[in-house]
């Protein structure tokens, strides 16, 4: 594959040369102490004026429409901005506005609606907005604490996580795209789903798990993450759809043909015509014929590898720390073409789109959490050279033709360069990631700004406006710009220097590291833990809990097992074994599945067991065993030490890389090739 994409290659560079963007290079003037200062208030009046734009002119619908001063319902109709943006008010300090806003959804918002929601979006915007405001106004450490608050955002959570419940009845554990929050699934209801939809809810619904003692919101995520893990290829990557009724056998057996298809047309066109624009348009053709098989890192896929490592980070969990490590080593096999990332068949490897698109901008950040520094800056540069071409970045541009990408012109003000220039700033403190938030803000301040907010832009190329603003512009993309400077000039705020480590959600909401949170499986002592029975060291003890709210009965499903306790439920499963290197785990949903589903009008108790486990070796704690894939992969070490000792007391960061060796000053390529498995540092 290596050889096949010299061309490629070549021309990537000529993008960044084009542009003047040189790694160590800044065209500016390196932004000054008082000019970082100035340019934090000046992000902190970019958040309010967005902000009261929404409050005064569209709230309680979700969105703010900037340009006509008017609202929108975009996702389920409960005041969707309001709900994302609470834990940026408190990071801004502003307590008089988050005890407003947190006391009006406690009164007001509720989630018995005749919606049908994507649930992802309502997870990661929604319960985890709820859940990350709960957690500072119930907490003095934090100092924002609200004294009449009564854990009504937790109530409300726990409420719309048993909505979203009915969607991960499906063979394979991995959830449907979309829910109605009273009836269930639809029966039309498609039956593909993205990868990142069904992979990016471990962290909101793991910590309503452990704050309402019910296992259930977790182990039906992790399900479908091991769902997930079980459909990766051979070469350990995972497509960026999937069919949650079928399993990747079938699946594979009738796609087939169209794979050869697409492989022989990209191929034909490389062999007949080295023209990029041939080979371009051949992967534009076929693209769209099935996209189940392409292995990426952006659209559809993208917050999969995300919260793979940040599960491993808040929970603890080894499963999802080996998950990542495997997930990383293939990644950087066989998508990174330095300093870029091609889309490949997850079979072959062969490229089948090569794109990138904004949503892959997240990765320098994440590569900074794993302690994969090096090639993050460099990527992070490529990057940024797209920015400084159209002052944003495009949602698709192609890296062979070195245009934007037909048909994905627009830049919706997405947070992911903001995000990764922040974690890279924390890492190395160079100030060129000052410089590039710098150029963001300009950006953003003459391009988006609206009469009252930031528009949506529709073409880079003209900077054409549209009347829409984004609920995560609030809750992303002015945090991490607004940490970004603050960082510069003091770090004095709730994240860098709160009671607590904080891990970002894909949505930017602040999850943090509290020993109720991270601790729990230290000695596997939370409600509901796995602990073998026949273990002699066990010692079990039952607890109830009320359950505060019901789900409506859905999919025809609305037994109650009164003998249920999640022991059983967890043993039910089968056997999660796995053939050397082909991926092919079996993995089905819980057998006791439709005590989710109880009808609203009982008033039930579950009993719940806890169990306290010494001794345990890996495999015995997580309950499977993991061979290592066949390829021989880049080993994972941990990055330069120098690097690493930059970074805040504060961070996270974990030790998943390709494999360095430091010589003579430089960072060189090790000689081995075997996966590492280096011991993590928080």
């Amino acid at each position: 594959m290596r050889g096949s994409v010299t061309w490629l290659t070549l021309n990537l560079w000529i993008l960044i040369s084009v542009c003047g963007i040189f790694i160590g290079k800044s065209l500016a003037e390196s932004v000054t102490l008082n000019e970082a200062r100035q340019l934090r208030d000046e992000v902190e009046e970019m958040f309010f004026h967005a902000f009261n734009g929404y409050m005064k002119h569209a709230f309680p619908r979700d969105e703010l429409k900037p340009k006509s001063c008017g609202g929108e319902d975009t996702l389920g109709g409960y005041a969707l901005t309001l709900v994302d943006s609470l834990d940026t008010l408190a990071l801004l300090g502003d307590k008089e506005r988050f005890a407003f806003s947190v006391e009006w959804l406690g009164n007001n918002l509720r989630f018995d609606i005749n919606k049908t929601v994507s649930v992802f979006e309502t997870t990661i915007r929604v319960l985890g907005g709820l859940l990350s405001a709960h957690l500072i106004a119930s907490d003095y450490a934090t100092g924002m604490r609200i004294p009449s608050y009564e854990n009504q955002l937790l109530h409300l959570a726990e409420d719309l996580a048993y909505r979203l419940l009915p969607a991960f009845d499906t063979p394979t554990g991995i959830p449907f795209g979309s829910v109605n929050l009273l009836d269930g699934v639809d029966e039309n209801e498609s039956k593909i789903t993205s990868t990142a939809g069904g992979g990016t809810l471990t962290l909101e619904f793991g910590i309503l798990s452990r704050l309402t003692n019910n296992p259930v919101f977790e182990q039906v995520t992790k399900n479908a993450v091991r769902g997930l893990w079980a459909c990766r290829s051979k070469l350990n990557l995972v497509g960026a759809h999937i069919n949650v009724f079928t399993d990747r056998e079938a699946c594979s057996k009738k796609v087939s043909e169209i794979n050869d298809l697409r492989t022989l047309m990209i191929m034909n066109a490389l062999i007949n015509d080295y023209s990029v624009d041939t080979v371009a348009t051949a992967c534009q053709h076929v693209n769209y014929i099935l996209p189940l098989q392409d292995a990426g890192i952006g659209t559809s896929i993208d917050s999969y590898y995300e919260y793979l490592l940040k599960a491993f980070l808040l929970f603890g969990d080894e499963e999802y720390l080996y998950m990542f490590q495997e997930a990383y080593g293939a990644v950087m096999h066989y998508l990174f073409t330095d300093p870029w990332y091609v889309e490949v068949n997850m079979d072959s490897a062969a490229i089948v789109w090569p794109l990138f698109n904004s949503l892959q901008a997240f990765w320098p950040g994440l590569q900074v959490l794993a302690g994969d520094v090096d090639p993050a800056i460099r990527t992070h540069a490529a990057f940024y050279s797209v920015w400084k071409r159209y002052g944003f970045t495009p949602e698709g541009f192609n890296l062979a033709t070195l245009n934007v990408q037909q048909g994905q012109k627009s830049y919706p003000l997405r947070p992911e360069l903001a995000e990764s220039t922040y974690w890279l700033y924390k890492a190395t403190r160079d100030t060129r990631y000052l410089d590039v938030g710098r150029d963001i803000v300009s950006s953003l301040q003459y391009g988006a700004r609206c009469p009252c907010g930031y528009c949506h832009i529709t073409d880079v190329e003209n900077h054409k406006q549209e009347d829409h603003m984004e609920s995560f512009f609030l809750a992303e993309t002015v945090k991490y710009l607004w940490l970004l400077f603050d960082l510069a000039v003091g770090a004095d705020n709730l994240v860098e220097s709160g009671p607590y480590n904080y891990i970002f959600s894909t949505e930017g909401h602040l999850l943090p590291s509290t020993p109720q949170i991270s601790l729990v499986r230290e000695h596997c002592t939370y409600y509901g833990a796995y602990c073998r029975s026949h273990n002699s060291s066990l010692r079990q003890e039952l607890h109830s809990s009320d359950i505060l709210r019901k789900s409506q009965e859905a999919n025809g499903s609305g037994v109650h097992h009164r003998g249920w306790v999640p022991n059983a439920l967890l043993s039910a499963l089968p056997d999660r074994t796995t053939s050397s290197g082909s991926g092919l785990v079996k993995v089905g949903v819980f057998y006791a599945l439709n005590i989710l589903f109880i009808k609203k009008a009982l008033n039930l108790k579950l009993v719940f067991a806890t169990g306290f486990c010494r001794g345990l070796n890996h495999g015995q704690k997580i309950g499977v065993s993991f061979v290592k894939p066949q390829f021989k992969a880049q080993e994972v070490v941990s990055v330069d030490n120098r690097v690493a000792n930059t970074a805040s007391s504060k961070s996270n960061i974990v030790v998943s890389s390709p494999a360095y060796t430091e010589s003579n000053g430089s960072l060189e390529e090790s000689s081995k090739s075997e996966m590492g498995n280096p011991s993590p540092q928080q």
